[in-house]
């Protein structure tokens, strides 16, 4: 292991592949395996933040993103053929591996393994399964915002492409509504769903504070059921605050005082406009700036509660 040294470039130096550690620059498949797999594939995003004391880092929420990770291979009828403490183990290699110092997003995906010419991939077939990962720079306590409107394009919907499922070709749903929203001068666009209630983000679900309430769709709105979501909704009730969880109509994202993202990607991001109409005062609202500062002491160990949503993996 001592000999393993993370390499400068494009990519770590190791991932993980279908039960073994293999060097990154050589984890290679023929192009025509690419396509019709890629379809069906199926994968998580984790992030592992370097401790507050800098002594480790710390996996959240892991085995909650694996076990979706299963449920969305479930549904889509992919064989993953590993277990659940196998792919865990998997994930802190590949950590432990490259030994980052760093701020780290593990993805760990499956995808129909050899040469698929199917357009639709049977069930049942089975899958490779390979964990990668790249440091990132996380967005805590740096002020950000964003400019969001509602999308001409509507959310997937569980009798088309069931969006509790965290599957690649899901995603292309929000590539849409973001070109469009960058397009017309904003930076995220918010889609609504099939009954034009506030559904999520293109890769975050959201909510709205209105009279001190905190409010955001529920799972059968059309959203990914979030961890980031469950997570920041626990927190929010810990510090007191009143959440419901309802169908949310269109122009009370016009009347809310603060209105949020929640996701792994995005962490806790302020909305500080909605189709041109300033929220709040224009600047990331107190609930929103709570919540992150909470978010912030859990994912890097140095709140004393929820220690077991941490998997620490020692520098």
């Amino acid at each position: 292991m001592d000999s393993l040294v993370r390499m400068d470039g494009d990519g770590p130096e190791w991932l993980w592949r279908s039960g073994s550690l293999v060097p990154w620059a050589e984890a290679s498949v023929h192009v025509n395996a690419v396509g019709h797999a890629s379809v069906a594939a199926v994968f998580e995003g984790i992030k592992a933040y370097v401790s507050h004391d800098g002594s480790s880092l710390l996996v959240f929420r892991l085995d909650e993103h694996l076990k979706r990770l299963y449920d969305s291979a479930r549904i889509v009828r992919l064989h993953i053929p590993y277990d659940l403490p196998t792919l865990r183990e998997a994930l802190l290699d590949v950590l432990r591996v490259n030994r980052y110092r760093e701020d780290v997003y593990l993805r760990p995906w499956a995808f129909p393994a050899g040469v698929i010419q199917e357009q639709m991939v049977p069930a049942g077939v089975t899958c490779e399964v390979v964990v990668d990962s790249w440091t990132f720079t996380s967005g805590l306590g740096t002020e950000r915002e964003c400019r969001a409107a509602v999308s001409s394009w509507t959310r997937i919907n569980e009798a088309s492409m069931p969006p509790r499922v965290k599957a690649f070709s899901n995603y292309h749903n929000g590539r849409l509504a973001m070109i469009e929203a960058r397009e017309n001068g904003h930076d995220w666009p918010i889609l609504l769903n099939e009954r034009g209630k506030v559904s999520e983000g293109p890769g975050a679900c959201i909510a709205i504070v209105r009279d001190g309430e905190v409010i955001t769709p529920s799972t059968t709105s059309g959203i990914l059921e979030s961890l980031t979501r469950e997570t920041s909704l626990t927190l929010l009730r810990e510090m007191g605050l009143t959440v419901v969880e309802r169908d949310v109509d269109r122009t009370e994202l016009y009347l809310a005082e603060e209105v949020f993202f929640m996701g792994t990607g995005w962490e806790i991001l302020p909305v500080t406009s909605v189709d041109g109409l300033q929220v709040g005062d224009g600047t990331a609202g107190e609930v929103t700036r709570l919540l992150e500062a909470a978010y912030a002491s859990v994912v890097r160990g140095k709140s004393d509660g929820h220690k077991d949503w941490i998997t620490k993996v020692p520098f």
